[in-house]
């Protein structure tokens, strides 16, 4: 009876992981199958007056570490802008190839534009968000010495991304800016968990007040971190400074730079509870920010499409705010 039960609750800890990460997995930002007519404009085909893409340069040694950087026709100025954008996939699929038309968009108006690859978790290692993120923040410096070395010279940049994208361009912005080679100016996300509350991730089963429940929230956590997590850790402040290297609204404070950030009110993949820590945060420090809730919307943002083209408005509008290409 014993092994039963022992292997019952194994299985609820299996259970829970393989949901989160299938659904994690699928559950990439909506392109928008069928375009209403505003979103043409974002839809650029790169052409020689727009610009040029160099794929798959290197920034690391593993076959993962590559980037694609799109540079804008004109040559003339002075300086330059960079804005990266990085994939969705829920940590274990997708590819910097997949965000071509962003890319695009974001070179036509006139900025050096990156989408980097990072090593995806597979069952063969032990890759964790932690570590995707360090990746990150290791390739910035080259980046920008590639640009450099093509005859842009980058003053500033922002950084962006979707869903699993959108957390790990969080902690860049929000943990790792003062490191970065040039200032940041901004970022814009959608959809990408800031935080890690076993009780805001009750879609997935790990708020019940079980030790089946308590061990699969410490597994997955765990995994995400790259750090073994103790059950009897969970809901103390010990946690908080435990999990603080993923928790990107932890890294908020009265100098973090401006956001435009949009989650789906029935997200069933990144749990929505958890977008209250991250507008509260950025709300107490008085950061500049826009935040589109969109509620008939899930991970995909796919059914408010009148607050999805106000989203991408806000992108537009505090880009040439901050990060103003008239130079």
């Amino acid at each position: 009876m014993k092994n039963k039960e022992k292997r019952g609750k194994g299985m609820f800890v299996f259970i829970c992981i393989a949901v989160f990460i299938i659904s994690f997995g699928i559950g990439v930002v909506s392109k928008i199958s069928m375009k209403p007519s505003w979103a043409k404009k974002y839809s650029v085909q790169l052409t020689d007056e727009i610009g040029k893409v160099y794929k798959d340069i290197s920034y690391g040694d593993e076959e993962s570490h590559k980037f694609d950087l799109y540079v804008p026709a004109d040559t003339n100025k002075e300086g330059y802008g960079l804005v990266v954008y990085l994939h969705a996939g829920g940590f274990t699929s997708g590819d910097k190839a997949g965000d071509a038309e962003i890319l695009t968009w974001l070179c036509s108006k006139g900025y050096v534009a990156a989408g980097i690859n990072y090593t995806l978790r597979t069952d063969e290692n032990d890759m964790s968000v932690y570590s995707q993120s360090i990746e990150i923040k290791e390739a910035m410096p080259k980046v920008v010495e590639e640009a450099e070395n093509l005859g842009y010279h980058i003053e500033e940049m922002a950084i962006s991304g979707g869903s699993a994208g959108g957390t790990l361009a969080m902690l860049y912005a929000y943990r790792d800016a003062a490191d970065s080679p040039v200032p940041v100016k901004m970022i814009f996300q959608a959809v990408g968990p800031s935080s890690f509350y076993r009780n805001d991730w009750s879609i997935y089963g790990l708020d019940q007040d079980t030790d089946e429940s308590k061990k699969a929230a410490a597994k997955l956590f765990g995994v995400m971190l790259g750090t073994e997590i103790d059950i009897n850790v969970l809901d103390t402040p010990e946690y908080d400074n435990l999990i603080k290297p993923i928790s990107a609204f932890m890294w908020i404070d009265d100098n973090t730079i401006p956001s435009v950030i949009a989650y789906g009110a029935h997200d069933r993949v990144c749990p929505f509870p958890t977008v209250a820590h991250l507008v509260n945060a950025l709300k107490e420090h008085n950061v500049d920010y826009r935040y589109f809730e969109l509620p008939h919307s899930g991970h995909g943002l796919q059914n408010d499409d009148k607050l999805y083209e106000q989203y991408l408005n806000a992108v537009e509008e505090y880009l040439n705010k901050y990060m103003s290409t008239e130079k």
